[in-house]
C-alpha cells in the first residue's frame, strides 16, 4: 500500500490567490481543504505581496503538505496585469520553497488537459471535473477550484511522464521536467 501524499495547489493572483489541499493515496484522491487569500487593493504592492507570502506560509503550517503545484503565469493583454500576477506568483513560490516544499509548475492548458482531456476546456468544465473527482457536494469558489485543479494535475503527473525523480525536486516548465538545482 502506498503512503498518502498531501498536495497543495496554488492559483496565484494579487487580488485573490486560491489554494487547495488534496490527499492522494494510490489512485484515490480526497479533498482536504480549499479557500482563497484576499489582499486589500488600498494597500501598497509590497504589503499585498507580504500578505500572499504570509498567508501561503500559514496554509502550509496548518495542513503540512509534502509537495506543491502552482499555475504558471499566462500572458494578459495588459502587460501590467501580467507583471502583477508574476509578482504574486513569486511571493507564493517563495513561501513554498522557504517552507522546504518541492514545487511543480503547470500551464493552464496542461491543467485543463489533465482534468478534462483537452486544453481549451472552459472554467465550468474544469470546475465540474474538480467536483466530480473530489466528490464534492458543491462547486468551490473559482480561485479555489483552479488551485484544486492544479493539485489534481500534479497528482496525475506522478504516473508516467513527469514523475518525480527518487528523492529529487521537480520543476516543470512548458511540459518538461527540469532537474532540481
Amino acid at each position: 500500500m502506498t503512503l498518502p501524499r498531501l498536495i497543495l495547489g496554488i492559483d496565484p493572483g494579487l487580488q485573490s490567490t486560491g489554494f487547495g489541499v488534496i490527499e492522494k493515496q494510490g489512485s484515490r484522491l480526497a479533498y482536504i481543504a480549499s479557500g482563497r487569500i484576499r489582499t486589500d487593493a488600498r494597500e501598497s504592492l509590497p504589503q499585498r505581496l507580504g500578505v500572499v507570502f504570509d498567508s501561503v506560509r500559514e496554509v502550509i503550517a496548518h495542513y503540512q503538505p509534502g509537495e506543491a503545484a502552482i499555475e504558471e503565469v499566462f500572458l494578459n493583454k495588459n502587460p501590467w496585469s501580467t507583471l502583477l500576477l508574476g509578482q504574486a506568483r513569486g511571493a507564493a513560490i517563495a513561501a513554498l520553497t522557504t517552507a522546504g516544499l518541492s514545487v511543480a509548475e503547470y500551464g493552464t492548458m496542461q491543467i485543463k488537459k489533465a482534468l478534462v482531456g483537452q486544453g481549451r476546456a472552459s472554467k465550468d468544465q474544469v470546475c465540474h471535473m474538480v467536483v466530480r473527482l473530489l466528490k464534492l457536494n458543491a462547486n468551490p469558489q473559482a480561485d479555489a477550484a483552479d488551485a484544486l485543479a492544479c493539485a489534481i494535475c500534479h497528482a496525475h503527473a506522478g504516473h508516467g511522464f513527469g514523475a518525480a525523480p527518487e528523492g529529487g525536486e521537480v520543476r516543470r516548465h512548458a511540459g518538461r521536467v527540469l532537474p532540481s538545482r
